[in-house]
């Protein structure tokens, strides 16, 4: 009897044993994040500021010969920009303490290029130090952004500037408090300044820096930091390929450590990458870095940040917004206007988590263990999750709503401590007693959002259809989050034509001609109408059955392209260069070498202080011009060069490049192309314009 009882007790504790055994954690799978990047991943939305002498110049880079006593803004404050980021609910601010120019917003003492040197407070201001001081009070983090690139430093392209370069960097990372990131900008080796040389010079990014000892420099001046790097190294952090706000749907956490780096493994991860290496998206309020009074009226809505924040966030990556710092030291009240309401509307999308005071079910729960069951994706706990059996790669999850809901919107992350997981998933509802596919998937990873049109259901079942390994999935959220109208797109074409249009279904189009707001009591829009000249058009977007209306959508045109024609070239297409149509491109290919001239015949002798160039807006195109010269003649014969330069950024920021001069009389133009972002000798143009008194 006794042997009987002590069988028994054995068999238990075996049992016991399996039990645990298969209730065990899964093991980690593939690449993980180290805590530095799992604090900075939980961030998720932080701020940019730029600020520095070419917002003086209204440049968009500084050639690092702008005057130091430029350098005087008369309100800057520093709490104004946290007070901003924190009630944005962002949660840190990296500041441009040095961008290509060189000049230095903290008193470094290895160049004489900084505020030391600046009218702003006598030469005793630090703003890098104010910046800390405010974050410190506004419970932000403080990130810093170093340019590797100098145009003012005569040693820049030398051995030398290395050691100064770190000595900059040592400077910002020991004298500032605890650093959450560092940022280096990829740009580098151009013309310049250079102490006086006014030259070009290039450097091989892949190994002029030293990056594995800089590196290491950095980490050891603040352990807790993250590297941003687009120089030619692999950091903590990467470049998503653009400056758009978005991300790839498919967005894999994950490059190899080493090897070349394409536009694609930027945008999407590399599936089988072997080092963890997350996407921050980086993109500006505006359409440019730096504040340019022309943009007052082109910051961003609150439909257009929420199409980066979906894009963004919403793709398992982080949102690097960016204000620009206006030459009295401030953040512009558009600025502030846009980001609080943007914070306000992701604030309202995702108040009730309808999933929450649900109850859920799974095809499959690791090990039966209540730890590891369905409920723990819907708790509202990051460090909890529904995780199956190490055999089970596809598996299903089914939330009870008990009553016909109505949602819009569909959030899931994994427990990304355990690695990057799933490749594909889809969502259904159960409407009116029949299962209907609402959207399908690939990667989730530290978080993932889909959007939807507005349905009810009684139940929503979340399907794994393919896995690397047994899924881990620490939340699910289900919401019925508004929905916000576009500012209409507002064009002018060749003939004058005005046209209204949005991406939205069925709203009603209203609008003003004398730059006036526009209401539902303004002229409402049918369909395209002549306005020939100089009109400033202001248009909503209105829904009837919400009620609700768009943003203004803002557009000047100037005077009317009419009787323009481009000279010397008998190719129709070349046309579309005054269509309006910004979608449109034509190519100019040259048979000889750079540069190529546009030759543009106005019609009439206008007064001209300024043109407008627009590259071809698909990505990575050829024949975007980066160097060039502007001429204007009265008579086609004798030409004057009123305009030379560069496009700054314009490969990474394809916009509109808008170069002001003194007023000249011209009835021809010619823009001089001297250089493209592909080295080759093609010229491309989507709009060309020209700005007139």
């Amino acid at each position: 009897m006794i042997r009987y009882f002590l069988c028994g007790i054995i068999l238990c504790m075996c049992s016991i044993g399996i039990y645990y055994a298969q209730t065990k954690a899964p093991a980690p799978f593939g690449p993980v994040p180290s805590e530095n990047q799992m604090r900075w991943q939980e961030m998720e939305y932080y701020a940019f500021v730029h600020f520095s002498l070419n917002t003086y110049t209204d440049q968009s880079w500084g050639f690092g010969n702008e005057d130091v006593k430029l350098f005087n803004p008369e309100k800057a404050d520093c709490r104004q920009w946290a007070r901003i980021c924190k009630e944005a609910r962002m949660k840190g601010i990296i500041i441009t303490a040095k961008h290509h120019c060189g000049f230095c917003l903290w008193p470094s003492k290895y160049t004489e290029y900084s505020v030391k040197n600046a009218p702003w407070k006598n030469g005793k201001g630090d703003m890098v130090r104010e910046m800390a001081d405010a974050c410190k009070e506004y419970g932000l983090k403080l990130g810093i952004y170093l340019s590797p690139w100098d145009r003012n430093s005569p040693v820049y392209g030398k051995p030398e500037y290395i050691t100064y370069f770190r000595n900059q960097l040592t400077e910002l990372l020991t004298n500032y408090g605890q650093i959450f990131e560092v940022w280096f900008d990829g740009a580098n080796g151009g013309n310049g300044y250079y102490g006086g040389a006014n030259e070009t010079r290039t450097i091989n990014r892949t190994t002029y820096y030293d990056w594995k000892n800089t590196y290491a420099l950095i980490r050891k001046l603040q352990p807790n930091i993250v590297i941003w790097n687009d120089g030619g190294d692999r950091g903590d952090l990467r470049w998503v390929g653009t400056e758009e706000g978005f991300v790839g749907e498919t967005n894999w956490s994950l490059l190899n450590a080493t090897g070349e780096v394409e536009w694609g493994m930027l945008h999407f991860g590399l599936e089988t990458g072997n080092s963890w290496v997350p996407a921050e998206v980086n993109t500006s309020i505006r359409p440019e870095w730096f504040y340019h009074p022309n943009e007052d009226n082109k910051v961003k809505t609150v439909p257009f940040l929420m199409e980066t924040y979906y894009n963004s966030i919403g793709h398992n990556g982080s949102l690097l917004l960016n204000f620009p710092i206006m030459p009295n030291g401030l953040i512009h009240p558009n600025d502030e206007k846009a980001a609080l309401e943007f914070a306000e509307a992701v604030k309202e999308s995702f108040a009730v988590n309808l999933a929450e005071t649900s109850k859920a079910e799974a095809s499959n729960v690791r090990g039966n263990a209540k730890e590891f069951g369905p409920d723990m994706a819907i708790d509202n706990n990051k460090d909890t999750y529904w995780a199956t059996d190490d055999n089970v790669t596809k598996a299903s999850l089914t939330i009870d709503l008990g009553n016909p809901t109505l949602f819009n919107r569909f959030l899931v992350q994994e427990y990304i401590r355990l690695g990057q997981r799933v490749k594909a998933f889809t969502v259904e509802a159960l409407v009116d007693g029949n299962w209907k596919e609402v959207v399908k998937a690939t990667t989730i990873g530290y978080k993932r959002i889909l959007r939807f049109p507005s349905l009810k259901a009684t139940k929503v079942r979340f399907t794994i259809t393919d896995s690397k390994s047994c899924p881990v999935i620490s939340n699910i959220g289900i919401y019925n989050a508004p929905v916000f109208l576009n500012a209409p797109s507002i064009a002018r074409n060749q003939s004058g034509e005005i046209t209204i249009t949005t991406n939205d279904i069925g709203p009603i189009f209203y609008y003003t001609l004398d730059g006036s707001e526009s209401t539902t009591k303004s002229n409402k829009y049918t369909m395209p109408f002549p306005a020939d000249g100089k009109v400033e058009v202001k248009a909503i977007a209105y829904d009837p059955a919400s009620g609700k209306c768009s943003p203004i959508g803002h557009e000047k045109f100037d005077i009317s392209k009419k009787d323009w024609k481009i000279v010397g070239i008998n190719d129709e297409k070349a046309s579309t260069i005054f269509g309006g149509n910004t979608s449109t491109v034509w190519h100019q290919k040259s048979d000889k070498k750079m540069p190529i001239d546009l030759v543009i015949d106005l019609g009439n002798k206008y007064n001209v202080c300024g043109f407008k160039y627009l590259p071809d807006q698909a990505k990575w195109s050829s024949g975007i011009i980066t160097n060039y010269q502007f001429y204007v003649s009265t008579d086609n014969i004798e030409w004057n060069l009123i305009d030379q330069g560069e496009f700054s950024n314009i490969k990474n920021n394809p916009l509109w490049q808008i170069k002001n001069f003194s007023l000249v009389n011209a009835r021809y133009i010619r823009l001089r192309a001297l250089r493209n972002t592909s080295g080759d000798d093609v010229a491309g143009y989507a709009e060309v314009d020209v700005i007139t008194k």
